[in-house]
This record gives C-alpha cells, structure tokens and sequence, in this order.
C-alpha cells in the first residue's frame, strides 16, 4: 500500500484512533501537571517518506525528537516531533522556566516525559483498535537537525516501504494554545507489509490491505 492508495474511508478511521489517543495523552499529562490539558488533532496525513523532513521544516531545522520502536502484530517506528521554539514554550509552561536558558537537563526531561506519554497513548489506542499486542522500546529523545534524526528512523525501513502516517496535534494547557499552529508532529512508519494488516485487523482489508 502506498500513500496514494488511502482513501477517505483509511484517512476516517487514522483520525478516530488518533483522537483517542490524543484524548489519553491530554488526561495523563493534565494528572501529571495538575492543569487543564487539551490535545486536538488537526489532521492525519498518508506521506511518502521522501516528504516527511520537507514536512518537518527542511533538512537543517532544528528539532527535538523521541523515538520509540514498536514490535508486536505490527512493527515500525514513531516518533513524536517538535520544533525548539514550541518545545521551550512547552517547558515553560510546565516549569516556570524562561526560554532565554535555552535547554537544560531538567528542560530536555520534560519533552522527554512529554513524547513519551504522546506516543504511549497513540500505540494504546492502536493496539486496542487493531487487537494488536504492541510492544514499544525505551524511548530515546534527540536533539538535532531533522535530516539527521529522520534519516535514521527511515534507514532501516525506508529501503522497501514508502508511506507514513503523519499525525499533527495542537497543544493547550489551561486553554492557552502552545502555537499558532501545529506544536507537535507523531510520524508512524510502519515497516514493509505492516500498513496493509492495520487495515486488515480494523476489518477494511478490501481498501487495500496486502
């Protein structure tokens, strides 16, 4: 399956398992911060995996990013992704810390907290939807340009699989948008034949499943 085969009906159904997950991440991190959290999902997008660093802001933006590897009925890599403009508002908000000490120790444990509860949520709602158990790694959180940081998370999977999932979220906290626009990016890539049984075990394998 590639990203030119997914219909409406695919996009519906992404953006259904996206909002419970977002609805999950937005309880865990208001328990965690004990303040009003929302997370809306403003789209899900199919992308070829040559589009997603254009998608993130060119080759050279700098972006923090946490990586988990999922293993189970399906198996690929996520990535929640944001950018160091919206990621030192983030820890301002949750630390009182002014952006102008740019990224400490404490400030990096926050996104990292943060991209791990945002990505644990999604692989739950997925799991439950496919019926699917989904095992993730021990996230890992980088610093860095995105052509680096996502040219390892495709260079292992990106020789014989082509499409991505792109799940773009807006975050606010005690009803404050964190952005303008979209603070936050989760990028799921599955591994080869993995796309089509996402479809299959939701029960749409006739819209393309392998």
């Amino acid at each position: 399956m590639d990203s030119g085969t997914l219909s409406d009906f695919h996009l519906d159904v992404l953006k259904e398992v996206s909002n419970i997950g977002a609805g999950n991440a937005a309880t865990s991190l208001s328990s965690l911060l004990g303040r009003a959290v929302d997370m809306r999902v403003s789209r899900v997008v199919p992308m070829p995996f040559n589009g997603i660093v254009d998608y993130a802001g060119g080759a050279e933006r700098m972006i923090l990013s946490v990586f988990v590897r999922i293993e189970g009925g399906i198996s690929g890599n996520m990535l929640f992704v944001m950018g160091t403009s919206d990621a030192l508002a983030l820890i301002s908000h949750m630390t009182g810390a002014s952006g102008g000490e740019g990224f400490t120790d404490m400030g990096l444990s926050v996104i990292h907290e943060v991209g791990n509860i945002m990505i644990g949520s999604y692989i739950t709602a997925l799991s439950d939807f496919l019926g699917f158990e989904l095992t993730p790694s021990v996230p890992s959180l980088a610093m860095d340009m995105a052509g680096a940081i996502l040219a390892f998370s495709l260079s292992e999977i990106g020789r014989s699989s082509d499409t991505a999932i792109v799940i773009d979220g807006c975050l606010s906290l005690d009803g404050n948008p964190l952005s303008e626009e979209e603070s936050s990016h989760i990028f799921l890539l599955p591994d080869p034949d993995s796309f089509g049984r996402i479809f299959q075990a939701l029960g749409v394998a006739g819209h393309g499943g392998r």
